[in-house]
């Protein structure tokens, strides 16, 4: 065996065999294939997918000799596939619940209409005329299919869906065109409502058994016709339902379209009820292994729960003992006391469902926004109990619960204390609970604007015995400093009773919540309520929240959209803090984004904390620039280093970052590593460092020997090559100047939308480094301007070129600019240093500007006296 022969059967032999998906027209050519594929453990293709293959073949028109379409044709072939997908369906013993699933409403449809022709029934013939005591087992089991379906699918239509996204035009024809007939199907099934719902209850009043269709069955039919008919006629064919499974079956059925019809009239719920009752008593007599009888025994359990709410009957006996009939019957009976407390009790039980819970307290909300005033109480009161659940769970606190925070009253914070103590089992207190109620109590003492109340929850015994000496010290110190102003960011919420029940006007005021808060965990528990009420980006909400462009399509590409929303927010928020320099609220915001992100990508974890080490950056040279020059702690210094230094590949970085890193080792005076310690191999792939590095070791050399004009000369190249002519002088949205590259630079230094004055536009406040680069300035300035006479001066100048080979290339205007912006920068930094003060009054009386205001008295006298000693000389 040849090399190559043996590397292709070593590949070949190192995965599974995946065999071919089965095509529909094998089964057409050979039949007996079919019961063979279906018996697979894993058939592929599907049953249901084979069901859609063989109807969608019969279903195709022709075309006759003329071009013109014509419907399909009645032919052995199409007689062939329509019968297979009946006998896949025949498979599966016509289960409704998969059949549903797996298959549209038109496809079904058209499967049970031919359904009905092979099994015998009366064409012509309204179902409802049919007694179906006298027809064939197979043929009236085909009739009560189909009526069961046409009312199962009329509830079905009822439920809500999702709106499917647009695809391409071609597609969302065909999407369109399919969405007519279902429609088109839908209106014919509610037309006959009536009619299904009468042949399925005559069908209650037959005790005998019924045979369906089967795979044998439909091979008789398709052998002799009127040989099966005979066979089925005499139950001697088909599979046996008993009486017992088919009234299972259709009072459940009955059951659930009364229920969507009680919608409309409540008096319905009574039939439902009784529809589901006796659904209930006959699943209990049958094999509950049986596959037969495809009843959802969890729905059909919530649909009687909620017909006997409806209803308002229910069993004295099961009222006593189960918590959902203690419920029912305290709102029945508006024992509202009674209600309050099992909640209170079920705190500690923890025996109702958390949905529950919230929806008994949604309803009295609802009551008493129509007016009903004295269920006010009542509300605030269970609002307080579902928070307290809430906390002992671990979750999120509702909205709700923070807005009653805003004004309550003493009697409502002397019950939230009373329902806390009450919520702790006292003979089993775990750590946790312990733990988490405290958290509650001090998350209550934070969001009280009235101090009296939140040092009448501080005195509380809970207060002493649940919180830490360290947490009770802080909460204390933080009452007394508490005043009556309230920062915007803590705007008072509306009150808990302003927001309408209109949907709408809840998103409004959710969403100006959203837009104000700058607490991670409000902003995350106000998102939970607005994806509970609409499906829509929130992060859209405010235009004004901006994520860098290099992070976008990360963020985006989020699939859940929750979690979207919150990392979009949180990122932008803690963004605006920074640029406010509000870095506390920044730091609480990058930290719970980072968190979040933590937990499912590496990427966004990374990308956080490169704004968390940019947030600590600016923070620490805001401090600087407040006269704070403590040096950066080596933490810092460490941090700076690792992501000039990081390379991963496909990581999202804003070049912003890269620059003030760069700024940040220069100002503290980091020449060492910049000049020494960095790799080599860094040097050359990150242009950034690349200037640092040429800043520093220039700088280092200072003032020296003529060695030094090595590394300045180096320096003066890329500067230059940067003001090139194929450079753009533009300025951007906030005033100041760059000069953007166009082109890739043969060094490889700033390719691309890089600008000379990076350095001090974000932050440089280096003395010697903005006098170095002033001096490059000045140098080029007075070799482009070619002006012996009005040469600018500066200090160091002796170190750089004194020609330029190819002088036409520089852009002039752009050196100008930069060369202003730069001295002015510096003077705003010290206003009083000697060098800066000549070389701006050099360019100023170069461009005769002689009568100059300035608001430092002390750097007018300096630059007015040296304009004038120019003069005089």
């Amino acid at each position: 065996m040849s090399a190559e022969a043996a590397d292709r059967e070593a590949v070949s032999g190192s995965r599974p065999c995946t065999p071919p998906q089965a095509s529909w027209f094998e089964f057409l050519l050979d039949p007996s294939l079919l019961e063979q594929h279906l018996r697979g453990l894993h058939p592929d293709p599907s049953p249901v997918q084979l069901i859609v293959q063989f109807l969608e073949q019969a279903s195709k028109p022709s075309v006759n000799e003329q071009n013109q379409v014509q419907p399909p044709a009645d032919n052995r072939r199409n007689r062939t596939l329509k019968l297979m997908a009946l006998k896949v369906a025949a498979h599966l013993t016509w289960d409704l619940n998969l059949l549903e699933k797996g298959l549209t409403i038109p496809v079904l449809n058209m499967l049970l209409n031919e359904f009905l022709c092979v099994s015998r029934v009366p064409p012509g013939v309204k179902h409802v005329d049919l007694d179906l005591s006298t027809l064939p087992p197979t043929t009236a089991m085909a009739v009560l299919i189909y009526n069961r379906w046409a009312i199962r699918t009329i509830v079905l239509s009822s439920f809500p869906e999702k709106q499917t996204k647009p695809g391409p035009h071609q597609l969302n024809i065909l999407v369109q065109q399919e969405k007519e007939l279902t429609e088109n199907i839908l209106s014919v099934l509610r037309e006959q409502a009536t009619d299904s719902i009468t042949v399925l209850e005559g069908a209650l009043n037959i005790k005998k058994d019924f045979y369906i269709h089967t795979l044998r069955s439909l091979d008789l039919l398709a052998a002799d016709p009127s040989t099966a008919n005979g066979e089925t006629e005499s139950s001697t064919a088909g599979l046996r339902i008993s009486a017992d499974h088919l009234h299972c079956q259709v009072h459940y059925d009955l059951g659930g379209i009364y229920f969507q019809q009680g919608c409309s009239d409540p008096s319905v719920y009574e039939k439902a009820k009784e529809h589901f009752r006796k659904a209930r008593e006959l699943l209990t007599k049958l094999d509950s292994s049986a596959s037969l009888c495809c009843v959802d025994e969890q729905r059909l359990a919530g649909y009687w729960s909620a017909c006997k709410t409806l209803t308002e009957t229910s069993d004295p006996g099961e009222s006593q003992h189960t918590p959902y009939g203690q419920i029912s019957c305290f709102m029945r009976n508006h024992d509202y006391g009674a209600l309050i407390e099992a909640f209170i009790r079920d705190n500690v039980t923890l025996s109702l469902p958390h949905s529950f819970r919230h929806s008994i307290q949604l309803e009295l909300l609802h009551k008493l926004q129509q007016g009903d005033r004295a269920l006010e109480e009542v509300c605030h009161k269970l609002c307080v109990c579902n928070a307290v659940r809430d906390a002992l769970e671990g979750g999120v606190l509702g909205v709700s619960f923070h807005q009653l925070l805003i004004k309550p009253s003493k009697n409502t914070i002397s019950f939230l204390l009373e329902v806390c103590t009450r919520s702790l089992d006292k003979e089993h207190r775990s750590e946790t609970s312990k733990r988490k109620m405290a958290i509650f109590i001090k998350t209550v003492c934070n969001r009280l604007e009235d101090v009296s109340l939140a040092f009448m929850v501080s005195s509380h015994k809970l207060f002493m015995e649940l919180l830490q000496d360290e947490e009770k010290k802080i909460l204390m110190e933080q009452m007394r400093k508490s005043s009556a102003t309230v920062n915007l960011s803590a705007k008072p919420l509306p009150s808990f009773y302003d927001i309408p029940a209109s949907t709408s006007v809840n998103i409004s005021q959710l969403e100006q919540q959203l837009i104000l808060s700058l607490d991670p965990r409000h902003i995350r528990q106000i998102l939970i309520e607005l994806h509970g009420m609409a499906e829509r980006p929130f992060w859209r909400v405010n235009s004004k929240w901006e994520v860098p462009v290099d992070y976008v399509n990360v963020i985006l590409a989020i699939k859940d959209n929750l979690t979207r929303d919150l990392v979009y927010i949180l990122m932008a928020k803690g963004l605006h803090c920074i640029s406010i320099k509000d870095f506390a609220h920044a730091r609480q915001l990058f930290t719970a984004c980072l968190e979040l992100v933590t937990e499912f990508s590496p990427k966004l974890r990374q990308v956080m904390l490169n704004e968390l080490l940019l947030m600590e950056v600016r923070g620490h040279e805001a401090g600087a620039a407040e006269g704070n020059m403590e040096r950066p702690p080596p933490d810092l210094v460490s941090r700076v280093r690792g992501y000039l230094e990081m390379r991963i590949h496909d990581l999202p970085l804003r070049q912003i970052v890269g620059e003030e890193c760069v700024v940040f080792m220069l100002n503290w005076r980091e020449n060492e590593y910049l000049t020494l310690q960095v790799p080599q191999s860094l040097v050359n792939s990150n242009p950034y460092i690349k200037l640092g590095q040429l800043i520093a070791s220039t700088c280092k050399e200072l003032p020296g020997p003529k060695e030094s004009r090595r590394t300045a000369k180096e320096l003066w190249e890329v500067v230059v090559q940067i003001c090139s002519v194929s450079s753009q002088h533009k300025r951007s949205s906030d005033g100041r100047v760059s000069l953007l590259k166009q082109r890739e630079s043969s060094m490889g230094i700033l390719p691309r939308a890089s600008s000379i004055n990076l350095q001090y536009d974000f932050g440089l406040q280096e003395p010697l480094v903005l006098t170095t680069l002033i001096s490059l300035f000045v140098r080029l300035h007075n070799i482009v301007r070619d002006d012996i006479v009005n040469e600018v001066t500066a200090e160091h100048i002796s170190i750089w070129p004194s020609s330029l080979a190819n002088l036409q290339s520089v852009d002039v205007e752009a050196v100008v600019v930069t060369l202003k912006e730069l001295v002015n920068y510096a003077l705003s930094l010290n206003p009083n240093n000697q060098s800066w003060l000549c070389t701006q009054a050099d360019i100023y009386f170069e461009y005769h500007q002689k009568l100059i205001y300035f608001t430092n008295s002390i750097q007018k006298v300096k630059l007015v006296y040296y304009i004038h000693s120019l003069h005089t000389d």
